[in-house]
């Protein structure tokens, strides 16, 4: 495996294990802000033990994810020193306005959030617990803005061999940012939906703390149901504009190596080498009339219109995009018959429907993994789009230690989930009935 491999698998592995907890942590952030908020209103108990429950499963996604984050910086600097050199002045910034707004916010008041509960006024933890959101909603922001303008670059000049900014509106604010950010922030909600939902259907299944489980998938399911409509609209617009400016990454998402097949390719083994797919399977027509074209004669482009040299592997695109694509059509379909269930009074005792829910908890995290995959595949072999490219960005280490440290970050990552999963488990098992709240222990 060469140092190029290498160091893209280090990087791949990093971000794939931080991004799984935002997907979880920024939703919840949210949600942590509406539950206290009625509590404060209504004086109800459940959703103080709603707050409680949601807020130690938040606490610890929200601390690996922090420690995850800061190696991605370190590897920008170390791995990839050539690309932090020459996109330092734009990226740096964005960067560390991330550290400036959203850091510093979070770290200011998640002590209050974590610790506050009976300690403070009520006000008070909860204008903690919507700065802590806030921090996490600013974060992801810079983060998607930097990542943006790396996909659709824009309001720079290439001087002295760096890339400077010209109009900082523009680097922001770059073409595929406007419609990116929203994506971005809509998928981790409805990721975080479907996990909240899912725990809340195991309850439903094991018949414990009912009217806990209730709330949890009613609300769950309420979000999920109003922002699928407008993911869908959102994640169109994202395609629309970068889509565009990186045919190579259409052409790979589409699965076809000529533009002969005018159906749509449903599972596919490519073979980049070969240039062809060993095992395909397609809709026929489907391609054509995604493309607007009902009459069947107009077929999706082929990875054969990029110059060899230009075109990104197409196996992680492609499975990429149909991770995401999949996983999408299935959380759909399961707001569509919730709302169904809801509309006919029969949510609460369709219990097959919460089996189903139960093990469908994942399906966000998935999908927005393999959005990632295909946003950050996809864009290959470039690391800024049509500018630099990943080959020439990569710094010169010894393949010997780049092994080592790979080896050693996959197995750390791997324990470090595996505890988190064992932590989940064993706060599922012991319910949130610890959580039910006591007058006396109450704020006043």
């Amino acid at each position: 495996m060469s140092l190029l491999d290498l160091s893209r698998w280090q990087f791949a592995i990093t971000v794939m294990f931080h991004m799984t907890f935002p997907a979880i942590t920024v939703g919840l952030s949210v949600l942590l802000c509406v539950l206290y908020g009625m509590h404060w209103r209504t004086g109800k108990p459940v959703y103080l033990q709603m707050f409680r429950f949601w807020r130690r499963i938040f606490a610890v996604g929200f601390a690996i994810g922090v420690v995850a984050g800061i190696v991605i910086t370190f590897e920008m600097g170390l791995n990839w020193g050539v690309y932090a050199a020459e996109t330092g002045p734009v990226i740096g910034p964005i960067i560390g306005m991330e550290v400036v707004t959203a850091f510093f916010v979070e770290a200011g008041f998640i002590g209050i959030l974590l610790y506050g509960d009976g300690r403070v006024r009520r006000g008070t933890m909860f204008a903690a617990t919507v700065m802590v959101s806030l921090g996490t909603i600013l974060s992801s922001t810079w983060i998607i803005a930097a990542n943006s303008w790396l996909q659709t670059p824009a309001g720079f000049v290439f001087r002295h061999g760096r890339f400077e900014p010209a109009d900082w509106m523009r680097v922001i604010f770059n073409p595929s940012f406007v419609w990116r950010w929203p994506h971005m922030l809509a998928a981790v909600m409805i990721s975080a939906s479907f996990f909240v939902a899912g725990i809340g259907a195991y309850y439903l299944v094991k018949g414990r703390a009912r009217a806990f489980a209730r709330r949890s998938v009613s609300i769950a399911l309420g979000v999920a149901a109003i922002l699928m409509p407008l993911q869908v609209y959102l994640g169109d617009h994202v395609g629309g504009v970068e889509l565009p400016r990186q045919m190579s990454k259409l052409e790979a998402m589409e699965g076809n190596w000529t533009s002969t097949n005018t159906g749509y390719v449903i599972f596919a083994i490519p073979d980049q080498q070969a240039e062809r797919n060993i095992a395909q399977l397609s809709v026929p027509c489907l391609g054509s009339a995604i493309v607007r074209d009902l009459t069947c004669t107009k077929p999706a482009p082929g990875l054969d219109l990029t110059p060899k040299a230009d075109r990104p592997d197409m196996a992680p695109v492609f499975w990429g995009f149909r991770a995401m694509f999949y996983a999408a059509l299935l959380m759909f379909g399961t707001v569509c018959y919730a709302t169904i269930l809801r509309l006919r009074r029969k949510l609460w005792t369709a219990y097959r429907f919460h089996r189903f829910l139960m093990w469908s908890a994942p399906a966000g995290i998935l999908a927005v993994l393999g959005g990632w995959v295909t946003a950050e595949s996809g864009r290959q072999p470039w690391v800024v789009f049509g500018h630099l490219r990943t080959s020439a960005a990569v710094s010169r280490l010894a393949p010997g230690e780049l092994l080592f440290s790979v080896t050693g970050f996959s197995l750390l990552y791997l324990v470090m989930l595996a505890a988190y999963a064992v932590y989940i488990v064993r706060a599922l098992r012991i319910g949130p009935e610890r959580d039910h709240p006591h007058q006396a222990s109450e704020a006043h």
